[in-house]
Parts: C-alpha cells; structure tokens; sequence
C-alpha cells in the first residue's frame, strides 16, 4: 500500500521504517528541513537499536522515502497518519496545536474524489478525532475521507522488535471502508486486531500507560515498606509476578518512571478526566507516588553521606531508560541536577545521551563533568549512583571499579546489580526497597 506519516520522530521514524519492510510504500514528511536533508542522507537523528538498518535497507529498496511537502505525501498516499507532537500543557493537559494545524494542512491538499484515511496515530485526548474530522470539513468542503484512530505502543529501546511484532493493534473508526483499508495495512503485522469507536481507540492509550505507571507506583510505594520492615522488594515483586493475572513486568521499584510518554500521559489523564467532570484521585496518587522517589533516595545519599556539598559522585546513566539516547524528563538527569543545586561534584556517564543532554540544556556541562567511560566516571569518587539501568554497567569490572573509588560505596537507584555480588567485591550497597549494607 502507499502510506504518508507526517512527523518523522519517533513514532513516525519508526512507523515508517517499519511499514516500508512489510512491504509498504512509504512518505516520511517533516517540516524541518535539517531533519528530512539528514534522512536523506542517511543520517538517522535519534538511536534505537535496529532502526538505522531498517532505515538504510528501505530507503535502497524505495519502499521509503523523506520530504517536507504534506502535497507530495497526500497526493501519492491512500492512508495518511499523523504523527506529530502533543506536548504537555502547564496544567498537563495536551497542546493539540500541532495536530490542529496538520489536520489543516491536510484539508488544503486534499482532492475533491480521491477518498483517503486519516489517521490519528500521536497520543491524543478522547475526542480528538472528532476535532480532526471537523476541522478538515471546515477547510475543504468537499474532501472524502475517514479519521480513524490508531495509537501506538512502542517502547523506546525496542520500538522496532515491538512495531513489527505487536501483541495488539487497536483500529478506532466508524467506516467500515476506512476499517477495511486500516486491516491491510497491518496485514502483514499478522497481529491481533482489535476493532473500536474512535473515542475507545483513544483512551485505550492514555488507559494503557496509566495502568503502567500505576504499577511502576504501587511496588515503589510497596518498597518503602519493605525498607521499613527489613524485607526484599525484588524478592516480594517476583512473588507479586507469578501471580497471572498480575505479571512481573513494570514491577520493578526504582527511582520512578520519566521519559516523554508515562509522565505526560498521566498528567493528561488526569487533566482529560477532571475536564469529564470525574476526577481520577488514584492517578493523582500514583503521580504523587512517583515524584517522592527522588526524595527518598537523595535523602538515603544523606543519611550515608552526611553532606553531599564538595562530595565527589559518580553517576552511571542520564537517559530515562537504557538502549536510547531519550533524555526527556529523564529521572537520572534530575537527580544529577539536584546533586549540583545541594553543591556535589558530580561526574556522569551515559553511552549515548550525554550529547544530547548537553545539546538541550538539560545538564550545565560546567557544573557536570561528562567521562568518557564508566570507569573513568569513578576516578576518585565517595560513591558511585546507578541511575539508568544499562547491561554494560553489570559488565563491568568491579574489582577496578573500587581501585578507583576513595570509597567503596553503590547507590544502586535501579536494583541492577546482585547484592551479594557487589558486596563481595567490598562495597557498601544501598538499593531501592532491599536490605542495605
């Protein structure tokens, strides 16, 4: 099938990519010039495992290609997705300027008896597509089409392995037509395909990534008994996970959740409820929940260390999660901040954000220093934080690791390493919700 994506982050990278190898033939447009020249080129702007392959192959098969002409992407495309950005408002609700004005920009090239489908495929409020819909009616009287809803689920790190082999694909539509096209679309996804009204399709997401959040919440709170009580969180969500109907995944206590998608669709969800006129109190909590992390676990670095101004500490990680370089809203990259604000010396490492850190302001590389290598990060250090977990940090020579160190001390913020390994090199280990010492 002929397929545009408008947006070309992400979602729409990824989407693209990943269509274009089933078999599609693919438009990726953006309106940023700089961005579409370096795709062209074959330069891939973010880092996800596998994408830059899939890219390069799809692009020398001319199943995908790149522009920034919402024109060409229409005209040459029976299914038109947008995939812009909905970023968070002050009051955390989602800025629909970007979608508003692709949805115009669609309706002033849209040809008066060539039918297309338009589909909603960034994060979206409920009702959302009805916005859509009327907003291209309003522009281009004439236009055939149908808005459809079609969320994504992809998780950065492995959005590839999760776009091509979905456990679900959720299709929200009145028209049957515009079902029937959706279906061949993701036909090679050979993928269960659930069926509903628009409005379902788009709380079915924000529904999703709240329950997550809840549950990344729930054994963090379950945690801090755990620490009063003398007991294992690990050991007590393995127990909680072999239950079916519960699950071990997003059971794993921390420093909290961040990136671009938890922390934004809570807030949505709980702004998109209040505006129904039915408050969601429990997401509040969970929100409430996952802020109070970082103070637990400056306060454990207090209690250990005394003071932390002129401590010299070492950070392991600034992404918000391993196997990408996503340093939005990342959890590690605030904690890095709040050491410098309370006067710590902090020298950090991570094997792919620390540029784009740097690039966005998110960290004052004056006040940060950057290492090159994990090991080069612990010269000298009073004690080593944990902050993303990546595999390499589990590699790593611990024998070395504390020849460098001034002191033999782990904050483990991700309950990555084994206890009783680490402190069989000679550490001091303090993790999250598990005995310390």
């Amino acid at each position: 099938m002929d397929l545009c994506i408008i947006g070309s982050g992400y979602v729409g990278l990824v989407s693209g990519a990943c269509f274009a190898e089933v078999g599609h033939h693919v438009i990726c447009v953006d309106n940023d010039q700089r961005k579409v020249d370096a795709l062209q080129a074959g330069k891939i702007p973010i880092y996800e495992p596998g994408l830059e392959d899939l890219v390069h192959r799809n692009v020398a098969a001319k199943r995908l290609r790149f522009t920034n002409s919402i024109q060409d992407g229409v005209d040459h495309s029976q299914v038109v997705f947008i995939a812009v950005p909905t970023p968070p408002q002050v009051d955390g609700s989602v800025d629909l300027t970007y979608i508003e004005r692709v949805a115009r920009e669609i309706a002033g090239v849209l040809k008066p008896g060539e039918y297309r489908v338009i589909v909603d495929k960034s994060t979206v409020p409920v009702k959302t597509g009805e916005k859509v819909a009327d907003t291209i009616k309003r522009y281009n009287k004439g236009a055939e089409f149908d808005v459809v809803s079609n969320p994504e689920f992809l998780r950065e790190g492995c959005a590839v392995p999760d776009l091509m082999n979905p456990d679900r694909v959720v299709i929200g539509s009145a028209s049957q037509k515009a079902t029937d096209l959706m279906k061949q679309v993701y036909e090679p996804f050979r993928a269960p395909i659930l069926v509903t009204d628009v409005n379902s399709a788009e709380l079915i997401k924000h529904a999703a990534n709240s329950f997550l959040s809840l549950k990344i919440s729930y054994i963090n709170a379950v945690a801090a008994i755990c620490e009063a009580s003398g007991a294992d969180v690990e050991m007590v969500a393995d127990g909680i996970g072999m239950d079916k109907r519960i699950g071990r995944n997003f059971l794993n206590a921390g420093l909290g959740y961040g990136g671009s998608c938890f922390p934004k669709d809570v807030k949505a969800f709980i702004a998109i409820s209040k505006q129904l006129g039915t408050p969601f109190k429990l997401l509040e909590e969970v929100e409430r929940i996952n802020d109070s992390m970082l103070d637990r676990f400056i306060a454990k670095l207090r209690d250990s260390l005394w003071v932390l101004k002129d401590k010299k500490l070492a950070v392991w990680g600034l992404t918000f999660k391993p196997d990408t370089d996503d340093v939005r809203n990342s959890v590690a990259i605030e904690l890095v901040n709040r050491l410098v604000a309370e006067g710590a010396h902090v020298t950090a490492y991570d094997p792919k954000g620390a540029e784009k850190a740097v690039e966005w302001k998110l960290i004052d590389p004056d006040k940060v220093k950057l290492a090159p290598t994990p090991l080069d990060a612990v010269e000298g250090a009073e004690a080593l934080i944990l902050a993303t977990e990546w595999k390499e940090f589990v590699n790593q020579d611990f024998e070395e690791v504390k020849k460098r160190m001034h002191t033999p001390l782990i904050f483990d913020g991700r309950n990555q390493f084994d206890p009783e390994t680490i402190r069989g090199f000679g550490f001091t280990y303090h993790a999250v919700g598990r005995p310390n010492g």
